[in-house]
Order: structure tokens, then C-alpha cells, then sequence
């Protein structure tokens, strides 16, 4: 006992801090004992922050260093957890997260695919895999699956023009046609959408455009499929982009909708509507159960002896499956025919229908199939915007405050749009970030109109187009489309009106992706915990929202091919170097620069001299002026001047290779640098350049294997 109380007192501490460390421990031991339920939800979150790892990591040796390290953190928590709770979580996290990331590196590795190496003309002669008609754009997109004999990628899409497709272009059907090829781009600027590695995990090596005539080789399928014809028939009921958005809703064929109308969807909040996903399964569900139900009951035999609900159910799920496959089983159909499915399972076993539980199934189901649906915001807004709703309706105070009761109809009309009206606030809320970070715009009224969009979709439109097609085989669908038509009329009048009300859009040019993560961590961590504790999430979604207001948006843009610079005027705007960019490029720039409006000539703005070749610009920033010159054609200018040019500005901006003598100040990005680095996205203010390659990168789609078709033979 003397010896004990000597060590006490020659450490004087310890025994307090031993004490201290045991009363955190137990505290930490009983928080997690009280939020055991929710302990499973983090499974995808755990698996996909792994997924993500992988992803943000630039090579194997770190993606190897994080699946080690992870191994060894749940290693080191079996040894010291001591069968606690905690430690236990530890473990299966800790294992989670190195599985997300050996899952992201096996699936992008299963997926290699040749890739075209650079642009050609050449002929291809394949077996066709997808015809896509785009209406709206007078092109038909083909998917082709080349002959392994041509030296080109297995897999090429092209477009062509609609005059120029002959009437036996149908799946399966081999063909020969001449088109101009490209390798898939990367993004064109920081922050751009990253085609590149979209194509890579779709397994497509090139696209681009096929000229006539189109030669059928052998023939395919006799006539289009249930899909192709379900989609002509929608159109020739309603025209335009009513029945555009009709077939986007049966089939998941959006290229009917024309381009005014797809924007003023995509600003009002509304563009959700046209990708098949959760709304539109569930309505499916929810019609079938009913229809089959109220079938089922006329039978008073049925009613008492059979299990009514279960049948009802099983017919549900049937026909989410069917649906599903109808519309091109595409992800995030597939995941919300997942999501379906187990919520019917349930109902089945008489447990609770929709919890966050199930939703956290479905997304282990879909990372552990698709882990790279993880980056692309498809995923990340359906499944935001469903933990949202659900984590809403699961709060007690919610639920209190909306529950039913004994009341007039006008209280409860009222209680019912509230709901709604709180679940759009909600849900706007939790796809914002999402939708600038990958948009870099999100629109201000979507949840006023989603309050009349989603009844209306729901409600309205996809059952009287279900009853129009049903009543078709009778001759007698045609109240039914006009009523569905109406609908989408109404439809596309209020995306038109929040699209263009003052300050529809918000716009942010740049988010760093440490902001983006923090806020998603801050709002999983308030959705997925029930005590109090959940409230400290909203500290890192402020710091995060602190940190992307905070980041400055790009003074000078440059593509990665060097061809097309956009820089910040005086005023805020944003003006563009060659006059005759296109559509895409505008946009791009336009909305990387947080830019709302046209993109005016740069040759026009003050402090520019142009002319026909280059572009001499002076303007000053963070206290000094800068001088940059930028070719705008293909012509060379004289050695000599050139040089001169060089080493008077402080950046030079070309399409081609300078010779080594260009000097200039600070910065050259010509054709051999932008190989390097891709496009770049520049501060004059902060003297800062972010670029879309990173040093070191080595991701399978940054360097692929490449294919090259020999040329073609001169006569």
C-alpha cells in the first residue's frame, strides 16, 4: 500500500488521468449503446469514404498505403477495444473503408478498355449495341461494338444525323460507316465534367460523328424493341417536349425534350423528374399494389382466405423489376428497383416499411456493385435527398406535428402542403451543395416548385398516361393522353416561371472538394444520429460553407487544348477569346466562372488589343497589372515577334508548341505544358494555378492502352 501511494505521488497524475480516460470511455461506451440502432447506417458511408479515398488518392502506392493503414487501425482496435462497443465499431469501419478502396481499384482495373490515341477519320464496321434516338437534336446516337480485325477501341458511340439513318439501324445489326473519331475528353477546365473517366468505366474508347451512307452489313433485330416503340408510340400522342418528358417518364428516352425546355427543367430544380429513379418507381409500386388490391378484393372467396397484401406486394415487385428493365435498367433505376424491393420485402414480414436502414442496404448493395457511381452526383442527390426525407419523418417532433388527426378538411389540407412544403425545404437544403458542387449553380424556387411539380407528376400525369396506353389497345386512350398532356404543359409552364423569376439561380464557381466533404460529413453526421450529439454536425457544414464562399472564383480559364481562354473583366463578367466558341464551351466557362449570361467577345473589352492571330491583354489584380497574350488562330506569327512578345508578358497563352526561347514572366501554357497539365484555372489575385492533371496522377483512364486505325490507303 506504501509503495502504491508512493508511485501515486511521484507521477501525481496518473491516477486522475486513468480515471478520466475510463469515465470518456464509459461515457463513449453508453452513447453507443443508445444509438445501436443507427450503428449500421454508417456501413456506406464507411465503405463508400473508401471508395472516395481511392478516387482522390493519385497512385498505387498510396491506394496501397490507405488499405494498409485502414487494416491496421481495425487490428490495433481488436487488440485494445477489449470486447467494447467501441472498438468493435472501430474495426468494422476501419475494414469498411480499405474494402471501399481495394473495391473502387479491382472495378476501374476490371474495366480497361483500348482508347483511341487521337482523332482520326476512319471507317468502322461493327455489331450495333444501343440506338438512342435524339429527336430534339436531329441525331441518332449509336453505340457500336467494333470487329476485333480493326485497329480501333471495342467499344465507339457516334452520332448521326437523322436523314442519314437507313431504315435497318437496329440493335444487333452489323454495319460500316465513315466517321471522325476522338478519344473521350478529360475535363476541359478544373472543376469540368470529367468524360474521361466516365467513358472508362463505361467501357468506351471513342465517340464522335459518322457521315452517310450507313451500310447494313447483316441485319439485326427484325423490328425495334419494346423499349423503341413504347417511346414512339408516348410521342405520337403528345408532341414536343410534353411528350418528350411522357417518354423520359415510361421509358427513360429523354431526347425528345427539347434544349429551352431541359434548361428551364434543370433551373427550377425540376430536372430530377426526367431521370427515372425513386419517384418514379414508387409510383409504379404504389399504382400496381393498389390496382391489384382493390382487384383482388371484388372476390369476397380471395379476401377472407388469401393474404391480399402479400399477393398485392409480390405484384408490386414484379413490376418494378419490369419497369426497371423497360427503361434501360439503368443505375439509378436499378438502385431505386433495389430500394423498392426491400421495402415490399418488409411489408411482407409485417415490419416497418421505409427506414433509413433499408436505404443504407441499398446503398451497400449499389457501392459494393458500382463503386464509381459513388462520384457522380446521380448517386449522391438520389440517395440525399431519400435520407433526408426519411431522417425528416423519422423525427418525433415531425412526426408530431404532422400526424393525423380529428380535424376539418382545411386543417388537413393545410397540414399536408406544410408537409410538403418543409420536405422540399429540407430536401433543397441537402441537394444544394450537392448540385453546386458538380453544377456549380443550384436553382432558389425548386422547392416551391417540386411542392406543385411532384403531385402533379405523381398524381396526375404518370396515371392517366399509364390508363391512356392501357386504353389504347381499345381505341379509346385519347381523354386520357390529352389530360396527361395537360399536365406536362403545367409542368413545363411552372419550371419555365421559377427558371426565370428574379435570382432563380444561385451560382458558385469553384468548391474545393475538402469544403464538399466537410459538409456531407456534417449532414450525415445530423441525419444519422437520433441523440443530441447530432446538432455538432452542423459545425463542419458552417466550416464548410465558410471555406467554399471563401474561395475565390478563377480569374483566367484556359482549356486543355489551348484554344480557348476566358478571363474576368473588371466589372465581374467574364469574356471569351475567339468569338465564334461554341454552345458547350460558353457554358462551361460560363458556369465554372459563376457566371449567369452570355459570354461576351474579348476583343470588345477595354484594356484588349486583338487581332485576326493574337490578343494583348492588360488588367490588374492583387496590386499589380498583368499582361497576357493569347494566339486566337492558326496562323504562326513571325519568329522574332514572338519572342519579343515572350518576354514583355507576365503569361502566354497558345494552341501550338512554342519554341524554347518563349520566356515570358511567369506563366507559359502552350501545347506542350497543357499535355501536362490539362486545362488550368488561374488567380491573378492570390498568384495561384490549380490544374485538371494532377502531379503524378496514375489512374488506369490517365493512361490507357491506345489503339491507333492505320491510314487509309491514297489512290
Amino acid at each position: 500500500m506504501a509503495s502504491t501511494a508512493a508511485s501515486a505521488r511521484s507521477t501525481g497524475f496518473r491516477p486522475l488521468q486513468i480515471a478520466g480516460e475510463w469515465r470518456v470511455a464509459a461515457r463513449l461506451e453508453r452513447w453507443l449503446e443508445i444509438e445501436r440502432g443507427q450503428l449500421f447506417l454508417w456501413a456506406p458511408v464507411l465503405l463508400g469514404t473508401g471508395v472516395a479515398l481511392w478516387f482522390a488518392l493519385p497512385d498505387a502506392r498510396r491506394w496501397s498505403a490507405a488499405i494498409l493503414a485502414a487494416l491496421a487501425l481495425a487490428i490495433v482496435a481488436i487488440a485494445m477495444g477489449r470486447g467494447g462497443r467501441a472498438g468493435r465499431c472501430v474495426t468494422i469501419g476501419a475494414t469498411l473503408l480499405a474494402l471501399g478502396c481495394g473495391l473502387a481499384w479491382v472495378r476501374a482495373e476490371r474495366m480497361e478498355a483500348p482508347v483511341l490515341a487521337r482523332a482520326v477519320v476512319t471507317r468502322i464496321v461493327g455489331r450495333v449495341e444501343r440506338v438512342e434516338p435524339l429527336p430534339a437534336r436531329d441525331l441518332v446516337r449509336v453505340r457500336i461494338a467494333t470487329d476485333p480485325d480493326v485497329k480501333l477501341p471495342s467499344h465507339v458511340r457516334v452520332n448521326l444525323a437523322i436523314k442519314d439513318v437507313p431504315a435497318g439501324l437496329t440493335r444487333g445489326a452489323r454495319i460500316a460507316v465513315r466517321a471522325r473519331l476522338m478519344p473521350p475528353a478529360p475535363p476541359a477546365i478544373p472543376g469540368a465534367y470529367d468524360f474521361e473517366r466516365a467513358a472508362w468505366f463505361d467501357r468506351l474508347g471513342a465517340t464522335g460523328r459518322g457521315f452517310a451512307p450507313v451500310e447494313i452489313l447483316a441485319a439485326g433485330a427484325p423490328r425495334s424493341g419494346v423499349r423503341e416503340r413504347l417511346t414512339a408510340h408516348v410521342q405520337s400522342r403528345i408532341a414536343g417536349s410534353a411528350g418528350g418528358i411522357a417518354a423520359a417518364l415510361a421509358t427513360g428516352d429523354r431526347g425528345a425534350i427539347g434544349e429551352a425546355d431541359a434548361e428551364a427543367l434543370r433551373r427550377s430544380g425540376l430536372a430530377h423528374l426526367l431521370s427515372v429513379s425513386g419517384l418514379h418507381v414508387t409510383a409504379v409500386v404504389g399504382a400496381t399494389m393498389l390496382i391489384v388490391l382493390r382487384l383482388l378484393a371484388l372476390s369476397p372467396t380471395l379476401a377472407l382466405r388469401w393474404p391480399l397484401p402479400v399477393i398485392a406486394a409480390g405484384a408490386a415487385g414484379a413490376a418494378a423489376v419490369g419497369y426497371t428493365l423497360l427503361t434501360g435498367a439503368e443505375v439509378p433505376t436499378v438502385r431505386s428497383c433495389i430500394a423498392a424491393m426491400m421495402v415490399l420485402a418488409a411489408m411482407m414480414l409485417g415490419r416497418e416499411a421505409i427506414t433509413l436502414r433499408l436505404i443504407a442496404f441499398g446503398a451497400l448493395v449499389v457501392l459494393l456493385l458500382w463503386p464509381e457511381s459513388l462520384m457522380g452526383p446521380s448517386f449522391q442527390m438520389s440517395f440525399a435527398a431519400v435520407t433526408a426525407i426519411v431522417a425528416l419523418h423519422e423525427s418525433r417532433s415531425v412526426r408530431g406535428w404532422f400526424e393525423r388527426r380529428d380535424e376539418g378538411w382545411g386543417w388537413r389540407v393545410a397540414r399536408g402542403g406544410a408537409s410538403l412544403l418543409l420536405t422540399g425545404l429540407v430536401v433543397e437544403i441537402a441537394l444544394t451543395p450537392i448540385a453546386l458542387y458538380h453544377f456549380h449553380k443550384s436553382g432558389l424556387y425548386g422547392a416551391l416548385a417540386n411542392i406543385v411539380a411532384i403531385p402533379l407528376t405523381t398524381f396526375v400525369v404518370m396515371p392517366f398516361e399509364a390508363a391512356g396506353l392501357a386504353f389504347d389497345a381499345l381505341g379509346i386512350g385519347a381523354p386520357f393522353w390529352w389530360i396527361a398532356g395537360q399536365g406536362l404543359h403545367l409542368l413545363l409552364w411552372v419550371a419555365h416561371r421559377a427558371a426565370e423569376a428574379p435570382g432563380a439561380l444561385a451560382m458558385l464557381p469553384a468548391m474545393p472538394g475538402g469544403a464538399y466533404a466537410t459538409m456531407v460529413a456534417g449532414g450525415l453526421w445530423i441525419a444519422l444520429w437520433r441523440t443530441r450529439v447530432r446538432w455538432a454536425g452542423a459545425v463542419p457544414i458552417l466550416i464548410g460553407a465558410a471555406w467554399a464562399l471563401a474561395t475565390p472564383a478563377p480569374d483566367l480559364m484556359v482549356t486543355g487544348d489551348g484554344r480557348h481562354l476566358a478571363l474576368r473583366m473588371p466589372g465581374g463578367e467574364m469574356a471569351l477569346l475567339r468569338d465564334r466558341a461554341g454552345d458547350y464551351v460558353r457554358d462551361m466557362m460560363a458556369e465554372n466562372g459563376g457566371i449567369d449570361a452570355e459570354l461576351p467577345a474579348l476583343s470588345a473589352q477595354r484594356g484588349v488589343s486583338c487581332s485576326a492571330d493574337m490578343c494583348l491583354i492588360e488588367t490588374g489584380r492583387g496590386g499589380r497589372r498583368w499582361r497576357i497574350a493569347a494566339t486566337r488562330s492558326s496562323y504562326l506569327v513571325p519568329w522574332a515577334q514572338m519572342m519579343a512578345l515572350c518576354r514583355s508578358v507576365d503569361i502566354v497563352v497558345a494552341d501550338r508548341r512554342l519554341p524554347p526561347g518563349c520566356a515570358p514572366r511567369w506563366l507559359k501554357l502552350d501545347r506542350a505544358t497543357l499535355a501536362r497539365t490539362g486545362g488550368v484555372a488561374i488567380s491573378l489575385e492570390r498568384g495561384t494555378v490549380r490544374a485538371v492533371r494532377r502531379p503524378g496522377a496514375d489512374h488506369p483512364w490517365l493512361h490507357p492502352e491506345t489503339v491507333v486505325p492505320p491510314r487509309p490507303a491514297r489512290h
